[in-house]
Parts: structure tokens; sequence; C-alpha cells
């Protein structure tokens, strides 16, 4: 029986690979342990609706604070990836079948939690003929069914190796934003993603776009992987072009010594730089913060993202 707590068996495609020293971590980057009652509270929570979190799954820095204020990010298809990306945490292997009844726990959860807003998201499942499209579709309905008042947000694969129509499915469910991260700059891709496609993963995003405009769109990048400025603000261009709405930049961490090695700490600074440039090209909500992921303060950013977008409607 394979224990996913065991590196070796949780990344069997890394087993072999090189150690990559990792270098300290700076001041700007260290977060508390977590702990508290409502860390405890909402552990239970996904606990007692046997479900998964994308928050522990992929060793998130910021799941203290977030759990303690009830937020976690659902993470649905199982636990297990098709894919090996040389970034990721989460564990690779051949996935369990779909839980039909998945999208009613989730339902359940976000209901218990009281959320305002809710990130779902999941594991590759290359091994799906839909990607698991009809499973993402299912669990926003559901989601809609108990909780009407919650946005939702999807944090989606890539669906690289289905039908294109496989995307209507999920966008006619009609998430509130939907996500896709681009990850890297495309140089990195054959290192840092190699099951993916840069400009397939951009194209997604505009297809969205192009079968409902008032769908938000968010992707994000992570630095410290080995790019350069030059090509970090080459990718904003791409996304601007594909009508992204939404732009998350974090610092890529290294969860263990088999995985890609942290280039170097990108500096508070830069980030702000980086922020500045991407409302200068257009982006309606930027976030890019060294402890920046997908759905950091993601309840409080569509907040901000739909007031913008609303500002910029007035403005004509």
């Amino acid at each position: 029986m394979r224990d996913l707590n065991i590196p070796e068996q949780r990344h069997p495609e890394k087993a072999h690979r090189p150690d990559n020293s990792q270098p300290k971590k700076p001041s700007w980057i260290r977060v508390k342990a977590p702990g508290g009652q409502g860390y405890a509270d909402t552990r239970k929570i996904m606990r007692d609706n046997n479900l998964v979190t994308v928050c522990e799954e992929a060793g998130c820095p910021n799941v203290g604070e977030c759990w303690s204020q009830g937020h976690a990010t659902m993470m649905i298809m199982g636990e297990i990836c098709t894919r090996g990306c040389t970034f990721c945490n989460i564990a690779t292997g051949r996935p369990d079948s779909l839980d039909a009844f998945e999208p009613g726990r989730v339902a359940h959860a976000v209901e218990k939690l009281g959320l305002n807003h809710v990130v779902i998201t999941s594991v590759d499942r290359d091994d799906l003929a839909d990607g698991g499209a009809e499973h993402f579709a299912q669990t926003i309905r559901a989601v809609r069914h108990r909780s009407p008042g919650t946005t939702i947000e999807i944090l989606t694969p890539d669906f690289l190796k289905c039908d294109p129509s496989v995307l209507e499915v999920v966008v006619e469910a009609k998430p509130d934003v939907f996500n896709h991260n681009l990850e890297t700059v495309p140089g990195l891709y054959p290192e840092v993603r190699p099951g993916a496609r840069y400009f397939h993963s951009l194209r997604l995003l505009q297809r969205v776009k192009e079968l409902d405009p008032s769908v938000f769109t968010k992707s994000g990048i992570m630095v410290g992987l080995g790019e350069d400025g030059q090509q970090v603000r080459q990718v904003m261009d791409d996304m601007r072009a594909a009508e992204i709405d939404f732009l998350t930049i974090g610092q890529y961490l290294q969860p263990t010594p088999k995985h890609h090695g942290v280039d170097r700490f990108v500096t508070p600074e830069e980030f702000a730089s980086y922020e500045k440039a991407a409302y200068g090209k257009g982006f309606l909500m930027v976030s890019a913060t060294p402890l920046t992921r997908s759905s950091y303060h993601a309840g409080d950013d569509f907040a901000r993202l739909r007031e913008a977008r609303r500002k910029k409607l007035e403005q004509g």
C-alpha cells in the first residue's frame, strides 16, 4: 500500500533526481506555524467530509492564516495527479476512480464554513476522457444549489489531452472566476512543467472569454525558478493579449531537495515593480507578493476585481 507521507512514494518520478540545495529563506518569507481554534475547526470540517485541500497537499505557507479564518481551497478528483511537474508537491501516479458523491460533500463543507467565496481546484486527470470537466461542472452546480450566495472560483487543469469541447462543459456551469495557472515563463516549461504546453494554456484562458465574456479569467506564475524580468513582462503581455483579468505572482518555494531548485528569492521591491508594470498593462487586479498564491485572499480580491470591472465599464 502506497504511503503518500513518504517522499519517495509520493514522488516516485523524482526519486532518482539529484538533490537541489535549499537556500535559507529570507525574513520576508517566514510565516507562523498553523494553529488556533479557527484552524482546528476548518480542519475538522475537511476531515468530517473526507475532503482533500490543495492547502495541505501542495504545502502552502499560508495554510495557518487562511484556515484560521475558515478559508480552504477544495481539491477535487483525488490527491494523486497524472502529471509530474518538478515544482509541485502533489503526489504523482495513477489516481483512483472519481467519487460521484464528492460534489455534494464539497457543497456541504462550503455551506458549513459559511463561505462567501470558494476556490475549487483539482489534480490533473489525463486518465479521464474529459479531464474531469463534468466533475468540475457538477461540483459548481452542487455548491450553487446549497449556497446560492457564494461566488465560485475554479482553478482547473489544462485539459490538454481532451477534445476542445470539454471546456464548454465547465464554462456553461457558470463559475464566477476561471483560473488556470501558466506557472512560469515559456522557456522553463521543458524543465518545470514538462507535461504542459505554454500556448495551449494561454489559448485555454482566451477561449473561456470567447465562450462567456462575463466570466473573470485569472492566471498566475511563480518567480525564482530561473526566469528574468523581461521574460515575466512578456508573459504579462501574452496574458493581456488573451484578455486575462487577474494576475498573481508569488515566490517559488522548493518542497523537497528532489524538486526544482530555488534560483533566487525575489525581493519585495521587485514584486512591487511587477505589480506596477502589470497594472500598467491593463490587468483589472494584480496580486504580486512573495507569499501570493492563487487562492490567497481570493474572496477579498474577487470583490476588488468586480469593483474594478464596474469602474472600467462606467468609464466606457
